[in-house]
């Protein structure tokens, strides 16, 4: 008998850990907590025609301006093909406006049957051709304008280069990539909601994003402000990367957390964890 007691009572203890925990549970299920990674949006550099590259102005880790020349090819070539065609716009310009000239000075003339009309046709027929030759010149103009711009690179918002991939000497092929660079905005955190949690989280939930870094002004862990900005509508097993407490086999889905108030302490990969208020549904 003192056995059995000594058993029902062990019985009734975890009994009560477990109805405990899960009333803990319970009682914190208001806040969902999530690990995942900084990313931010990454493009690869490289100039829209081919050429020799003369200048790579930027070295890995430098900062960006939009609009700013970061790389140039010799443009020579690209100068006389733009002084060609403005040189074939004048001379087809001049010869539309003779064309028009001729046809509008004998216009006159056929309707008082002094002109031949196989003659009038014939002015006019000049008229309109020498009209399209001058237009397709002017498209010429601009098309070589174009390609003498496209000689430089220019950033193309702010951001951070990663990846200085050619050097000046360098003969390349349009497109080919010249620099990697990182975006400074937008800023997320990708992570993954298990599919029981999925139907307490919407867009545009405020959250909190913490890293590891403690901010040493404040000897503060460092914190950020974000909302949910999209939720995968696919399933998929937990990558391999994911920090997890549940089992790895289970399905998730992903989501990204925008950065309101970023800073420059933010780095692509960073782990940080997510605090997700329930309660603000």
């Amino acid at each position: 008998m003192k056995r059995f007691a000594i058993l029902s009572g062990v019985v009734l203890l975890i009994g009560g850990s477990v109805y405990g925990g899960s009333f803990f549970f319970n009682q914190n299920n208001s806040e969902l907590t999530l690990y995942g990674n900084i990313e931010v949006r990454q493009v690869t550099l490289g100039f829209q025609v081919p050429g020799k590259i003369t200048e790579v102005l930027k070295e890995e880790g430098d900062s960006v301006k939009k609009g700013e020349v970061i790389a140039t090819l010799d443009n020579k070539d690209y100068k006389n093909a733009l002084e060609m065609a403005k040189a074939n716009v004048k001379k087809t310009e001049a010869i539309s406006k003779e064309a028009k000239s001729k046809y509008e000075k004998n216009a006159p003339l056929c309707k008082q049957n002094i002109l031949a009309q196989q003659d009038f046709d014939t002015l006019l027929r000049n008229k309109d051709q020498a009209e399209a030759d001058y237009q397709a010149a002017v498209a010429s103009e601009k098309s070589a304008e174009n390609q003498l711009s496209y000689t430089k690179i220019y950033a193309p918002d702010d951001g951070i280069i990663t990846t200085r991939i050619q050097e000046p000497g360098a003969i390349i092929a349009a497109g080919q990539g010249i620099y990697t660079m990182c975006k400074n905005n937008p800023v997320w955190v990708r992570a993954y909601v298990s599919e029981i949690d999925l139907g307490n989280i919407k867009y545009g939930m405020k959250v909190r994003v913490i890293t590891d870094s403690v901010n040493p002004e404040t000897n503060k862990i460092r914190e950020y402000e974000g909302q949910i900005g999209y939720i995968s509508p696919v399933a998929e097993f937990t990558p391999k990367t994911v920090q997890s407490t549940d089992q790895r086999a289970n399905l998730v889905y992903k989501i990204r957390v925008y950065i309101n108030n970023k800073d420059d302490f933010l780095r692509q990969g960073m782990p940080t964890t997510i605090k997700i208020n329930l309660k603000t549904i």
